[in-house]
């Protein structure tokens, strides 16, 4: 294997499978404009973490699930749709109980998601990357983790850029931002379902 065809072409591959945890981390920023740095990192490195593991556990599996990785992939969009637009309505059901919040006059600080909607945003972007690990068998282990490191650090990269701007526009919508960022959720699981059946 050429290392440094297997670096350019990981880094290609590591831009395009961010493109879902992009927009997801727009979302995020959008929903919590007040984010501060330390909280970009986590989610990012959230982010960046499950695209460094799928396509870890897809090379682990490709020898023992071979004859299933088929079937497995027609699924794969719409497990991402249910996760997103799961996690999408929450945060817009969240984003419209703190408007009503400020009648009361104590206003409630609208966070992008908790602990557990942070994971399921994760798995939805990156499931996608599994499938990547099925086509890297003949790859060594320094190979492929080299590689899945490659795709992680370029996601960790494009989401941080994605929060940052989606907190400087979250701003300027302050209480509705959370909606907005629902709706990107499930907008973007419409998109990998329609990409899929078209595609």
């Amino acid at each position: 294997m050429n290392w440094l065809s297997l670096i350019l072409t990981s880094a290609g591959l590591g831009v395009g499978l961010a493109m879902d945890a992009f927009s997801v981390s727009l979302a995020d920023g959008l929903a919590e404009p007040g984010m501060k740095r330390g909280r970009i990192c986590l989610i990012a490195g959230v982010y960046a973490g499950f695209q460094f593991l799928m396509p870890e556990i897809g090379w682990l599996c490709v020898s023992t699930l071979a004859a299933h990785i088929e079937v497995f992939n027609r699924f794969i969009p719409w497990i991402a749709f249910v996760l997103l637009a799961f996690i999408g309505t929450k945060m817009i059901i969240e984003a419209v109980r703190s408007m009503r919040s400020k009648d009361t006059g104590e206003e409630e600080k609208l966070k992008a998601t908790g602990a557990a909607g942070l994971l399921i945003q994760g798995i939805a972007t990156s499931i996608d990357a599994l499938s990547v690990g099925f086509t890297t068998a003949d790859y060594s282990v320094w190979e492929a983790l080299l590689s899945s490191a490659i795709l992680g650090a370029v996601t960790f990269a494009i989401c941080s850029a994605g929060l940052v701007i989606g907190k400087k526009a979250g701003t300027a919508l302050a209480g509705k931002a959370g909606i907005v960022g629902g709706v990107i959720l499930i907008a973007i699981g419409i998109k990998i379902i329609i990409t899929a059946l078209i595609g």
